[in-house]
């Protein structure tokens, strides 16, 4: 029975799953960073460790390190949130190893599905429907060039280890395509420290539907509905909510028996997110499978009523599923927006620094993750996610209102913050009209995809 739950992460994240945890009776060990030493997290855990200095290679990435603090700890566990290590299939082998349950999927699922060109073969050979996709791993330009000719343009370019949006460019034709390989190489190198690549015929102008799932160790596996993700910048998601208006419940069934297909052929274990790539014409293909809980993952939390932190720990204490998939029901509506540390009219630059006053709205229908106060340092060294804005309500309708409402709210100051642009994406007639695809963001910047 898991006892202690080391969080090998930081920011809302950690806080989070702390706050689960303490729900459950369960203690907590947080670690930290030298740049996060008065981070909330670090005050709201039982027990709080330093392992290095700020960069994330030396701190946060440092499987030994994180290891080591959880023996030296006496904690049993380790959640590993999303982002940092939370898809190593290597890390989850050394927690393996030295007896310490790693609550998410086994090493060996994160390895088939964490690498995208291994997950499409897996796909496949199950019958589930993929984007054309190298079959291999590729490692430089000259063989990316080969495959992409393969393939046809446009070519998405991919970190075959990697998420949330990093490691990723699109090559709309050839002469583009070695400056998009080795930048996102670059990127993903530093993100993931892995510079494999994986590469994917480009679908122009779909919506991004993605899949919540849940399944434990005895081959009981069930989908949570649907969230849309389809409003990003550069493949990192700005606004999610569930359900999706543009679904209807035979295509919502449809690709929900395909989410569990391809989980079952994983031999997934634990929460994870199917996503699919939908086009103008209600066909969907496989993306790709995060096998980690989501950023967003709250959104399927107020439609569903699940606490998704606790079934994850449930799951790795090897409890079975305690629900059926008629037992899943879709109430309301919700949305939820990323609050970054940023400047949208500077290109997005990130903006560290020292938040001197903050206020965060409530209400009925209203959660905010976050782990920022008064006096909070923001450091540079890490994603410029504040805090998340959900909101609840009966319809999308109303969501949409309490969203604006709630946006309206939120003071931060000492550093910028994309609220503004939020409340204004929010009051676009085409999203509440629901009338937009991938490259919503791009357009409405006048830049290319």
């Amino acid at each position: 029975m898991i006892r202690k739950v080391l969080i090998a992460n930081r920011g809302e994240i950690a806080v989070r799953i702390i706050r689960a945890c303490r729900e459950m009776g369960i203690g907590t060990v947080a670690i930290y960073s030298e740049a996060d030493r008065e981070a909330l997290h670090t005050q709201l855990a039982d027990t709080a460790i330093c392992i290095g200095p700020a960069p994330a290679i030396d701190s946060y990435l440092d499987m030994e390190r994180i290891i080591s603090a959880t023996i030296a700890s006496g904690a049993d566990a380790i959640h590993p949130g999303f982002g940092f290590l939370s898809e190593n299939a290597k890390f989850v082998r050394l927690c393996e190893q030295c007896n310490i349950t790693f609550i998410g999927p086994p090493s060996d699922v994160i390895s088939r599905m964490g690498n995208k060109a291994e997950a499409r073969n897996t796909m496949v050979a199950a019958g589930v429907k993929v984007i054309p996709g190298s079959k291999e791993e590729v490692f430089d330009v000259e063989r990316g060039k080969e495959l992409a000719r393969e393939i046809t343009y446009p070519i998405m370019i991919k970190a075959a280890l990697g998420g949330g949006g990093k490691g990723m460019r699109v090559a709309m034709e050839e002469e583009h395509f070695a400056d998009a390989f080795l930048t996102a190489q670059k990127e993903a190198a530093i993100a993931f420290g892995d510079s494999t690549m994986y590469l994917e015929h480009f679908i122009e102008n779909p919506r991004h539907i993605e899949f919540q799932i849940l399944a434990d160790a005895y081959g009981n596996t069930v989908y949570l509905g649907e969230r849309d993700c389809t409003i990003q910048r550069n493949h990192q998601k700005m606004i999610e909510e569930s359900p999706s208006q543009v679904l209807t419940e035979v295509l919502r069934r449809k690709m929900g028996a395909e989410a569990v297909k391809a989980a079952k052929a994983a031999g997934y274990e634990n929460a994870g997110t199917v996503e699919f790539l939908l086009n103008q014409d209600n066909q969907f293909y496989f993306m790709e499978m995060n096998t980690r809980i989501q950023v967003e993952h709250p959104v399927t939390e107020w439609v569903t009523g699940i606490d998704l932190i606790k079934e994850q720990v449930r799951i790795a204490d090897k409890k079975p599923l305690s629900y059926r998939q008629e037992d899943i029901t879709i109430t309301g509506h919700a949305i939820e927006c990323r609050i970054n540390a940023e400047e949208p009219e500077k290109n997005f630059r990130p903006s560290p620094g020292m938040i001197t006053n903050v206020y965060l709205p409530g209400g009925k229908g209203v959660r905010v993750d976050s782990a920022i106060y008064n006096g909070y340092e923001v450091p540079s060294y890490y994603d410029s996610m504040l805090a998340k804005l959900i909101v609840h309500a009966k319809n999308r309708k109303e969501a949409i209102t309490k969203m604006r409402s709630a946006l309206g709210e939120v003071i931060i100051e000492g550093v910028h913050t994309n609220v503004d642009y939020l409340y204004d994406l929010i009051n676009k007639e085409e999203f509440e009209k629901g009338d937009y695809d991938i490259n919503f963001i791009d357009r409405l910047r006048g830049d290319t995809v």
